[in-house]
């Protein structure tokens, strides 16, 4: 009898948790295609590609997971009632057809999931993983937040134009409008910087989990600090960058930078910076109890 039980109870977890993955995946495998495909493939919204960290994010989230898998194991079985809620939400979220819930139904659903099985410590275990799903998965935050981005904007055009005056160019701002030569570069609220910044700060958050840095209150914070200074001078880099390749009739360079592999190559340079800002850190400002 005490191996039937085994058995019947080995089955059920197993079981259990082989069914919810593949039905998580016959859900959400063509949202995933879509995403990945539309920031690949750059085919999909502006907003949305507000989201593209989610292509190495979202892999890190299931790695983080899957690392937990034995904690998660032997945490007991109790369920929270919140985890019906979710679960309920989560479902309408998808059957919406409205593509922010749509997309928002797969972190809710995954909390649900956890509320369902292990209750708060389950929730806790998995908090990070869900953080990086949430913060991956597309919306039209973006677009509310972009005009407040106004004065950022100014900033920019304002900084760029100093810096090429500074190299010799005739150049006239007005608002978020450089002038050069007679032609003219705007500084749009996609940019501005935004997508950039958050795409850091996104890789920053995973640097901080990778690293253990995120246990130090005050190298965090840092961090996060320094990380927003380097997003933002470099899209001031870039917009000067831009308006001299436009104003001198440089149409190649421009164009690779703002719409071609060029504009990648310079992000992907920008995301290794805070590589090598966190190992300097680590290195020259080690952890200490307290901090």
């Amino acid at each position: 009898m005490n191996i039937q039980r085994k058995i019947r109870s080995v089955l059920k977890r197993y079981l259990l948790g082989e069914s919810i993955t593949i039905l998580l995946v016959l859900l959400y495998a063509p949202l995933m295609v879509h995403w990945y495909d539309g920031w690949l493939n750059k085919n999909i919204s502006i907003e949305h590609e507000y989201f593209s960290h989610g292509l190495i994010g979202l892999p890190y989230a299931a790695y983080i997971a899957w690392t937990h898998l034995n904690s998660w194991r032997k945490l007991p079985n109790s369920p929270h009632p919140l985890g019906g809620v979710l679960l309920v939400l989560a479902t309408l979220f998808y059957l919406s057809r409205l593509s922010d819930f749509v997309n928002l139904s797969l972190p809710v659903m995954l909390g649900s999931i956890c509320l369902c099985l292990k209750g708060i410590p389950g929730l806790k275990l998995q908090g990070i993983p869900l953080l990086f799903v949430l913060l991956a998965s597309p919306n039209h935050i973006p677009y509310l937040i972009e005009p407040y981005a106004l004065p950022l904007q100014h900033f920019i055009a304002k900084t760029s134009g100093l810096i090429l005056i500074k190299v010799g160019l005739n150049v006239k701002v007005e608002e978020m409008y450089l002038y050069v030569n007679d032609r003219i570069v705007e500084v749009a609220p996609h940019c501005a910087g935004l997508k950039m910044l958050f795409t850091s700060l996104y890789v920053s958050l995973m640097l901080l989990d990778w690293t253990g840095v995120w246990t130090s209150y005050k190298r965090s914070i840092l961090f996060l600090a320094s990380t927003s200074i380097i997003s933002i001078s470099s899209n001031i880099l870039r917009n000067t960058l831009l308006t001299y390749f436009h104003g001198t009739q440089k149409e190649g360079l421009f164009t690779w930078l703002h719409a071609g592999w060029g504009g990648d190559l310079y992000s992907a340079g920008i995301l290794g910076l805070l590589v090598l800002l966190i190992n300097g850190m680590e290195k020259y400002f080690p952890s200490q109890s307290g901090n």
